[in-house]
């Protein structure tokens, strides 16, 4: 009887691959980053009904952001990360600020944090 559970497992196993194999290629083969280069308009909403506008120019080397970060009572660099539509930065600057969103074209938005306060955000390019 054990000899029989042989052909079984590897037939098994072959439809299993054959089922990865197929499912790989029906999913989107271009992972690349969204091109955010260029200077944003950065509005944001704090949880403490504080607005603001700030400006950041990026530079995207790959799926590496940095740039700089202007706003109304600090500026400086940034750095941060793009995974396909998934953008992440922070500022370099006395204030840390961390911005998370998700990018479509020329508009992007998410939530932002800085010490301790949170808030949502959206960017729309200027360039």
């Amino acid at each position: 009887m054990k000899r029989c559970q042989l052909p079984f497992t590897l037939l098994a196993l072959l439809l299993l691959a054959l089922g990865h194999i197929a499912l790989a290629q029906q999913l989107p083969q271009d992972r690349s980053a969204a091109d955010v280069a260029g200077t944003w308009m950065i509005y944001t909403h704090g949880d403490d009904g504080k607005t603001g506008t700030h400006t950041v120019q990026i530079v995207q080397n790959g799926d590496t952001l940095t740039g700089h970060f202007k706003g109304p009572y600090q500026s400086g660099g940034i750095e941060g990360t793009m995974n396909a539509r998934h953008i992440l930065f922070r500022t370099k600057t006395r204030n840390v600020l961390t911005f998370r969103g998700m990018v479509d074209g020329n508009t992007m938005e998410g939530n932002f944090g800085i010490r301790g306060h949170h808030g949502t955000w959206e960017g729309r390019r200027a360039d």
